[in-house]
């Protein structure tokens, strides 16, 4: 087995998988890109198996501390202890994830369940060479209908990977439905945002939703619904719903239908639409803001600090003594202390005083492993506004 050289005070030495380019001491033995290799300290000491790809700044990702290979057998362990770890948690298996990468041992890899249908994404060049033997593993563990490949983010760049879509087994399922969260989502694969829907914030929905009776919504970067829906079930006088995209938009009124309840939904860019509705001197009594990863990259933290401070700012100039701001990042760039203090820098300029009344975090099936701080990329507060602040 081919080897890399570990250099000293490297963060695999303090439990982190990722070995990065500038802590790469030498590498033995001419691995090809893709191979398994061994990672090893400066006195040959083992530390672990890895991927590897020269190409990418961080041409290792350990997978196992044992000497192991990327076999059937070793996916099919990893599968079946992925998905029992999540039927374990009670997670209903109609609409999971059931592989999250560095977190499940498979770096790289993420599978996502609806129903009967599971969307592969590859992100690093080895899971992508052993497409065949995962989807072979896939339909022994899993049994799915269809597997369907999505693999069109822009992080497979990252990798040296091309961008593209496809099924890998089966038949593409059309459109059918789904219950996430307590609301019920229309889905067609392929499509959607990611591999479909939001998973990571299932969970969270329904604890927003617990505010929301008799309380006027405001949901900003809406996609398809979740959290305007899971308010508008919870009993909110109204719900308006907010999205740049038009097909969002769509599918935002399609779902109410589905669910039964009245939303008024805007297409518009959230940010113009915040700023007209601070001038029109609009009031809501819970704005929830879920944007997008505003960075993917820490060289551009300064300017998505500067967007979510503006968005922060807005929220806070609708909200009625006492209401509540739910608010989310998913960029693992911007810690919880950087968010919070972003936070606060919006709070002093628009003159009002938050109370922290909860903390959310990402649904269970995306576990987050310590010494990987990459795991652990969306968090979530509910502030409230005090009153006579």
């Amino acid at each position: 087995m081919a080897s890399l050289i570990v250099r000293p005070r490297a963060r695999v030495f303090h439990g982190h998988d990722w070995v990065h380019d500038n802590e790469v001491l030498k590498v033995t033995g001419q691995p090809k890109d893709g191979d398994v290799i061994g990672l090893k300290d400066q006195r040959d000491r083992f530390l672990g198996s890895a991927i590897y790809n020269s190409r990418s700044k961080i041409p290792a990702r350990r997978f196992s501390r044992q000497r192991q290979d990327l076999d059937a057998d070793f996916f099919l362990r990893r599968l079946r202890m992925a998905s029992e770890y999540r039927d374990r948690l009670g997670l209903d298996p109609s609409a999971r994830r059931e592989v999250w990468s560095e977190s499940d041992g498979l770096p790289g890899l993420i599978l996502d369940r609806y129903g009967d249908c599971v969307v592969l994404q590859t992100l690093t060049l080895a899971m992508d060479l052993r497409k065949d033997i995962i989807a072979d593993a896939v339909r022994e563990v899993l049994a799915p209908r269809c597997l369907l490949e999505r693999n069109d983010g822009p992080v497979r760049k990252a990798e040296g990977l091309e961008l593209h879509t496809g099924i890998l087994r089966g038949e593409a399922p059309g459109a059918f439905e789904v219950a996430l969260g307590g609301v019920r989502f229309g889905i067609e694969l392929p499509g959607g945002q990611k591999t479909g829907l939001y998973l990571d914030q299932a969970g969270n929905y329904a604890l927003v939703a617990a505010h929301a009776k008799g309380r006027r919504v405001l949901d900003c970067f809406s996609n398809q619904g979740g959290f305007a829906l899971a308010c508008a079930l919870a009993g909110a006088t109204e719900v308006t719903a907010l999205d740049i995209s038009a097909d969002a938009c769509a599918a935002i009124n399609a779902n109410a239908k589905r669910n039964g309840v009245t939303l008024k939904v805007e297409e518009a860019n959230v940010f113009d639409w915040l700023k007209a509705a601070v001038g029109r001197g609009d009031r809501y009594d819970l704005v929830i803001l879920d944007p997008p990863s505003f960075t993917r990259d820490r060289a551009r933290l300064n300017d998505a600090l500067r967007g979510y401070k503006e968005i922060h700012l807005r929220a806070a100039s609708l909200l009625e003594p006492g209401g509540l701001l739910a608010t989310f990042c998913c960029s693992h760039h911007v810690s919880d202390p950087i968010f919070l203090d972003t936070i606060l820098d919006a709070m002093i300029d628009a003159k009002r005083t938050a109370r922290l009344r909860a903390r959310y975090s990402q649904r269970a099936d995306h576990p987050v492993v310590l010494g990987l701080p990459e795991s652990a990329y969306l968090k979530g507060f509910l502030l409230e506004m005090a009153p006579g602040r």
